[in-house]
């Protein structure tokens, strides 16, 4: 793919990241649930801290090859690409100018309880993320605000309760594994 920021693109460390929420007596099946979040983003997004907007595609769907803008406070915006659509996942992709170079996923399941995880394997797109993720730390806080109100909305959406709170897995991956 042209413009995408495959992590080796980047600079700075490879983080493999993983926000997990089990929600109980949930409304709406995992499929059910993906539909209504993937159809529209801000519907589960903080938008103090993030908004996507489309800018390529239908707007009443998700499909592979749609592209958002996200925005955030600053000058911070992050042009992504839909990589992948199933009943109850999808994947995007970062794009040239996005903070991160790497990939993140949406995964709606049912275990005993309806499960939504958000998986990211990407590292810092340029240096000056690079600085602002790992020294100054602002990125990471903001990143953390972020995906952890997206799991808590989902619930909501889902017309459940999050049991256990949030379980975050965050990981350096070293060189070569």
């Amino acid at each position: 793919m042209k413009d995408v920021q495959q992590p080796e693109h980047g600079v700075g460390p490879l983080f493999h990241r993983r926000y997990r929420g089990v929600i109980r007596d949930a409304d709406t099946t995992p499929e059910e649930l993906c539909e209504l979040v993937s159809t529209e983003l801000d519907r589960v997004a903080p938008t103090e801290l993030a908004t996507f907007r489309k800018v390529k595609g239908d707007d009443r769907v998700m499909l592979v090859g749609d592209e958002y803008v996200v925005r955030m406070p600053g000058p911070w915006d992050g042009p992504v690409r839909v990589a992948e659509v199933s009943a109850s996942a999808f994947r995007l992709v970062t794009l040239e100018g996005h903070l991160e170079a790497g990939q993140i996923e949406f995964r709606f399941s049912r275990e005993d309880h309806l499960v939504f995880e958000i998986e990211s394997w990407a590292r810092s797109g340029d240096r000056l993320s690079a600085l602002l993720y790992q020294h100054l730390r602002m990125a990471k806080e903001v990143q953390l605000h972020l995906w952890t109100s997206m799991l808590e909305q989902v619930a909501e959406l889902s017309g459940g309760r999050m049991t256990g709170g949030v379980d975050i897995d965050t990981r350096r991956v070293d060189e070569g594994h």
